[in-house]
């Protein structure tokens, strides 16, 4: 789109495919443990099972997130993003009918190297929104990521205490259906003569993360996005399982942890950060944020009670701003003919870490699976995040203390 209206009319289309897309990966998430747990026989082998699992959808989106993202630059972000969509209806449907636990690693494989969507729409606003704009657009993003999280994991948990089953052919639907409007209504914010030469040999995963430093001066920022993203990751290998090992949660007290997860992305992404952009400055904001997100890992691992879990949920507000304004920095490093690229690269570190995520994580819980409800032993994973996070707020906070006294 020519004009900056033409751009910023295309971003509620792209919105409401983040948001349709998430929406189905959340209500899976509260009922895949479960699925897993089906094959299994104890806790601890529950725990590597789903581990497991995690891994091969990690490991599949890592090689292909790069390649979808240069195909996006070369044939444009609108064709990419619509056959992931497909793909990933597929592969719903074929999670739910999978009935050994082979078949059901082997489709997740699929679905991760199909799943590079994020990527592709990361890419896509950047196409249609001015630098000055990118950290407030990848918040509405971030808000359409916590919308999803909130009408998804409720969802699937109601539905995952009835039939681990149902929430996956739901899923499917919705991802088939999300697919369509984009067809129909979604259109290409690649223009001709911005697109680039694909070469297969220059996009494979660590090609791309080669081609990170490039991104001069802001290497210590890929280092706090590799580790808070880790710090993440195992974080989400976790939580189901560990809610359930230390206060007996069912899918639908995890959907409802969820539900409120989203609440506040959707509260401080989408309207808070705008507010808060006006007053601190985007680096400060950062760093808060880590600072904020290490104690939240603490308090995860140590409350003694469930509800104590939303307490930390909504305590956490400076948590939710760290990846957009971090995101926005480096997106405002790059040549705007290769945002899907560098877009595709930065989603590599980010499936690194979540491949390193389960490996870290699903051990530490296996080990600890046996300690009774409440003992706060059992939150060995989180004290491991906090561990990680507490690093990458190190650097951050150095990088931008660094480069403040450079411009003063």
């Amino acid at each position: 789109m020519s004009t900056s209206r033409g751009r910023q009319a295309a971003m509620p289309f792209i919105m409401v495919t983040v948001l349709l897309d998430m929406m189905s990966i959340g209500i899976i998430s509260p009922v895949l443990p479960k699925l897993v747990g089906g094959f299994m026989g104890s806790s601890a082998s529950t725990s590597l099972g789903y581990g497991a699992v995690q891994v091969a959808f990690a490991l599949a989106q890592f090689i292909s997130a790069p390649i979808l993202g240069a195909l996006s630059d070369r044939y444009g972000r609108r064709p990419v993003l619509l056959l992931g969509l497909i793909g990933m209806s597929i592969n719903f449907f074929a999670t739910a009918l999978a009935t050994q636990y082979w078949e059901l690693l082997a489709v997740r494989v699929v679905g991760g190297a199909l799943c590079a969507n994020i990527a592709v729409a990361n890419a896509y606003v950047a196409d249609i929104t001015q630098p000055k704009d990118r950290a407030r657009n990848y918040g509405m993003l971030g808000a359409m990521f916590g919308l999803g999280f909130i009408l998804g994991p409720v969802t699937g948990g109601i539905l995952g205490n009835h039939n681990v089953h149902w929430p996956f052919f739901l899923s499917g639907t919705l991802t088939f259906l999300n697919a369509m409007y984009g067809w129909l209504i979604l259109p290409e914010s690649l223009s001709a003569e911005r697109r680039r030469e694909f070469q297969l040999r220059n996009v494979h995963p660590f090609a791309a993360l080669g081609r990170l430093r490039q991104l001069q001066g802001i290497e210590a920022l890929l280092w706090v996005i590799g580790l808070s993203t880790l710090a993440q990751f195992v974080l989400h290998t976790s939580w189901m399982l560990y809610t359930e090992f230390k206060f007996g949660w069912s899918p639908r007290d995890n959907g409802m942890s969820l539900f409120a997860v989203g609440v506040m992305a959707v509260i401080v992404q989408g309207g808070l950060l705008r507010q808060l952009q006006k007053k601190i400055p985007i680096s400060k904001l950062a760093s808060m944020g880590l600072v904020s997100s290490t104690l939240a890992f603490v308090a995860y691992g140590a409350v003694p009670a469930g509800w104590m879990m939303y307490v930390v949920i909504v305590a956490n507000v400076f948590g939710y701003t760290v990846n957009p304004a971090i995101q926005s920095v480096i997106s405002n490093s790059v040549d705007s003919s290769r945002q899907g690229e560098s877009m595709g690269a930065i989603s590599s570190i980010n499936s690194v870490a979540a491949v390193l995520g389960p490996l870290l994580g699903a051990p530490v819980l296996a080990t600890v699976s046996h300690y009774p409800h409440g003992d706060w032993r059992v939150g060995a994973p989180f004290y491991l995040c906090a561990v990680l996070q507490s690093v990458a707020a190190f650097i951050g906070i150095s990088f931008f203390n660094q480069r403040q006294r450079a411009v003063a």
